[in-house]
């Protein structure tokens, strides 16, 4: 089970990584563009991949 929990984790490390790289990406293109909904959808995307990565990196430390 432990080997589960690491494998867990660091899959939501990974996808936690990728959502925020691209809430980061979708955040400047709705700055350079002018639409603020797109900005406001990046930030929230960025936020979400954070929380993914932490959850992820507990995950990982409550194995060890």
């Amino acid at each position: 089970m432990a080997d589960d929990l690491t494998k867990d984790g660091l899959q939501n490390q990974g996808e936690g990584l990728v959502d925020q790289a691209k809430g980061r990406v979708r955040n400047t293109v709705g700055g350079i563009t002018g639409d603020t909904s797109e900005q406001l959808k990046g930030k929230a995307e960025e936020l979400k991949g954070k929380a993914q990565r932490k959850i992820g990196e507990k995950q990982v430390d409550a194995d060890n």
